[in-house]
């Protein structure tokens, strides 16, 4: 099977699954006891957090490990909101509504509730958000959190997160960023979120700064484990937590995944070595480009949903329109052929209604109906793009009824 799945294409390492099973054997007991086994649980724990926080280029202090991406984003919001009394009105949000289901249901409830007042940001047709236009839209209006994501799960759209932060500064907003996409996948520097710290030592040269409050991201998007999350804070930033307790400095109670966290820190360390050599990620962003050329010569009428520039999305996404068809029925199709892709957000993807990400950038209903996103990981060989390229062909081709262009031997 080949995978350009965005869940299926970022499976764990070798030398993550070894150290997972080593700590289930050796180190399952509770960190939080002062035995000598517990105590040596404990150790590997804080390893993994030093691990990830060089990642990212922080202290490990400002690190938070969770069970996932959506209660690292859930702590995020609602750990801002929580604190913020004004018996006048509701604390205004600002989003955009291309966000991930994480992020966008959860506001959603929560407006619909009358807990917050909840604001859209302006975006492009390529699904990219207007900072220009949103500051001019919010000027002189006072907010308590803006949530945006820097790279979009469905599109790989980079977001204009630098510029969004400003923005969030002056409206004296909290700002989280959902960073699940971009981090493992692009050099990042978050030590401007750790500024009373010595100067770091972690992160790849280059790295993309940014100075938030908050950022979230998960591991099993650069081939550590499902099931552990991660929480960046800004030193100094009052958090109120959801799962009350003492582990985890207080942030987030309950005993800790020691397997997954140990998994989880041994991908960042793969991924911050793997992120040191930018050629690898010119070299995967040309087999996107090649999939994409191909299949848009070969299928008439498909199109790309998001931005076209390289330089304006993620090196491993594109998502692709395919007129008049189903995606479900095409990934039916391909995975019968020995392809494994996704529509939409991988989370939901079950689901047998149109992206309503690609429903919010403006792409109509019949092409969302008919979009497929394909993901590469930094294992994806020109062998698997040049044999995905004739099962979707194949697949096109078997349900509308057609001949595509160019050779198809897919069976």
């Amino acid at each position: 099977m080949i995978h350009l799945d965005n869940n299926a294409t970022t499976r764990p390492s070798p030398a993550v699954i070894d150290a997972m099973t080593h700590a289930l054997s050796h180190a399952w007991h509770n960190p939080s006891s002062v035995h000598r086994a517990g105590q040596e649980a404990r150790r590997v724990v804080e390893l993994a957090r030093a691990q990830v926080a060089a990642l990212v280029n922080v202290r490990p202090r400002c690190v938070t490990f969770v069970s996932g991406g959506t209660e690292s984003i859930d702590l995020s919001i609602r750990g801002v909101l929580s604190r913020v009394r004004d018996p006048e009105r509701p604390p205004r949000v600002i989003t955009s509504a291309i966000e991930h289901s994480a992020v966008r249901e959860l506001l959603t409830d929560l407006r619909d509730r009358g807990e917050i007042e909840l604001v859209h940001m302006p975006m492009d047709a390529q699904g990219v958000i207007d900072a220009a236009q949103a500051a001019r839209d919010l000027r002189g209006t006072p907010a308590a959190l803006m949530s945006v994501q820097w790279a979009n799960n469905e599109t790989g759209a980079i977001q204009p997160v630098a510029a969004l932060t400003t923005l969030a500064r002056e409206l004296g907003a909290a700002m989280h960023v959902d960073a699940t996409q971009w981090i493992g996948k692009e050099p990042t520097d978050l030590s401007l979120m750790d500024p009373s710290s010595p100067s770091q030592t972690g992160g790849t040269p280059g790295g993309a700064m940014l100075d938030s409050d908050l950022v979230t991201f998960s591991p099993h998007k650069f081939h550590g484990p499902k099931g552990v999350g991660v929480l960046v804070t800004r030193t100094g930033f009052r958090l109120r937590p959801m799962l009350h307790g003492v582990q985890e400095q207080g942030r987030r109670g309950g005993t800790e995944n020691v397997p997954g966290i140990v998994g989880a820190g041994v991908a960042a360390s793969e991924a911050l070595a793997w992120l040191a050599d930018a050629g690898v990620r010119e070299r995967l962003a040309s087999l996107r480009d090649r999939l994409e050329t191909a299949v848009l010569a070969r299928v008439p009428g498909s199109r790309i949903n998001g931005p076209t520039a390289r330089d304006a999305r993620l090196w491993n996404t594109t998502n692709i329109a395919f007129p008049r068809l189903e995606a479900e029925a095409l990934l039916l199709a391909m995975s019968e052929r020995g392809l494994a892709a996704s529509a939409g957000a991988a989370c939901s993807s079950g689901s047998l209604d149109p992206s309503p990400v690609l429903l919010a950038m403006g792409v109509p209903p019949e092409l969302a109906h008919g979009s497929v996103r394909f993901s590469l990981s930094r294992h994806t060989t020109s062998f698997d793009i040049d044999r995905a390229i004739e099962i979707i062909v194949a697949s096109v081709s078997r349900l509308s009824g057609s001949t595509l262009l160019g050779p198809s031997h897919a069976q």
